[in-house]
């Protein structure tokens, strides 16, 4: 066994460190080590290591043993459940109560009452992708789906058990899912909290298990799923929480929708607005001309006004896409593309020239 560092080393304070300072420097190394934001392989040990000696060097009783006799002092007169305890005042005044208090933070590294006991198992999130047209962007689509996944067993409902019988206590861990096991050395008593070999930290066992799905309490099958896609919905992945994988007496995984957007043949997209060219003649531009256009949801009159210059551009507003999660809608914009003819006949080069001969 890996003798345990000095708890003010491992703090990275002195015993003359004022309480303040202690808390302040405890609160920093917790942030930077926490599981959730660092994912280091030491990330989860060395968060351990530093919550144990801020647990006794917060507590004055715990402190003043550990002052005069070290390590051994304080292991051979607390377990480990009692180091923490009544350290959870000290742990939320620094997290703060309620969401992300000594609870939250501590239970998934710790276990409850400091122990490692089972987590509730999740089930794997599944990835489905579609593509869809900007038409439905712009109204949203109602999908209808199977997914080929794990289910809860219909045999047994998901108990693992075959039809009349139950699952039955543990006796080797009285159902908790977690022995404990002390042993002493010298001065100091180890106290150790581990997953029950027998269930698996289950905390029950199945003695006869469903033939259905051999006592998994799931089988492969297909579900149907029905939802909506929203209006104004962009390239990306969105969630289905709970349509996942499904784990009996667990946590279901997550539905990952992959949703791509098909290329338009008319229009291009830039957030909530779309864009269209007009083509229309250097004619056209000259003199004006009224035009019917295409809008995602039919079509529209503009007019071209007279003397209109090549990429001039016209706004309907409120034409384009629905903002997702808002309300209002995109605009549409529309370029003139004036066409310059490549190839005329002679009768319309004349033209042309009379034209520019009378504006000189």
């Amino acid at each position: 066994m890996t003798a345990k560092r000095d708890y003010y080393e491992v703090l990275g304070v002195s015993k003359t460190t004022p309480v303040d300072e202690i808390k302040s420097q405890y609160r920093k190394l917790a942030l930077k080590f926490h599981p959730d934001r660092n994912k280091t392989k030491e990330a989860a040990e060395h968060f351990k290591e530093i919550s144990e000696a801020y647990a006794v060097i917060s507590d004055p009783e715990k402190r003043k043993i550990y002052d005069l006799y070290g390590h051994a002092g304080v292991d051979g007169r607390y377990s480990s459940d009692d180091i923490f305890q009544g350290a959870s005042a000290n742990f939320s005044d620094i997290f703060g109560r309620g969401g992300g208090g000594f609870d939250s933070i501590f239970e998934s590294i710790f276990g409850r009452g400091g122990g490692f006991g089972a987590q509730q198992q999740r089930g794997s999130d599944l990835l489905y992708e579609t593509s869809i047209t900007l038409e439905d962007v712009f109204s949203g689509k109602k999908m209808e789906i199977e997914l080929n996944k794990n289910i809860e067993c219909n045999t047994c409902n998901g108990s693992g058990c075959k039809s009349g019988t139950n699952q039955k206590t543990c006796s080797s861990c009285k159902g908790q899912g977690q022995v404990r096991k002390s042993r002493s050395m010298g001065f100091a008593s180890f106290v150790t909290v581990e997953p029950c070999t027998s269930c698996r930290g289950k905390g029950s066992i199945i003695e006869t298990p469903c033939t259905e799905c051999k006592g998994s309490g799931k089988k492969k099958g297909i579900k149907k799923l029905s939802f909506d896609i929203p209006p104004g919905v962009d390239n990306g992945d969105y969630t289905i929480p709970n349509e996942g994988d499904e784990i009996p007496g667990g946590m279901n995984g997550d539905l990952i929708i992959r949703i791509r957007i098909l290329s338009h043949q008319n229009f291009k997209r830039d957030g909530a607005d779309i864009f269209y060219d007009q083509d229309i003649s250097m004619i056209d531009a000259t003199l004006g001309k009224e035009v019917t256009i295409p809008v995602l949801n039919g079509n529209e009159k503009i007019k071209i006004e007279a003397g209109s210059q090549p990429n001039t551009i016209i706004k309907l507003k409120g034409k384009g896409l629905p903002r997702m999660n808002s309300r209002g809608r995109g605009d549409q914009y529309i370029r003139v593309v004036v066409n310059i003819p490549k190839k005329i006949s002679k009768h319309q080069k004349n033209i042309l020239q009379e034209f520019q001969n009378s504006s000189e």
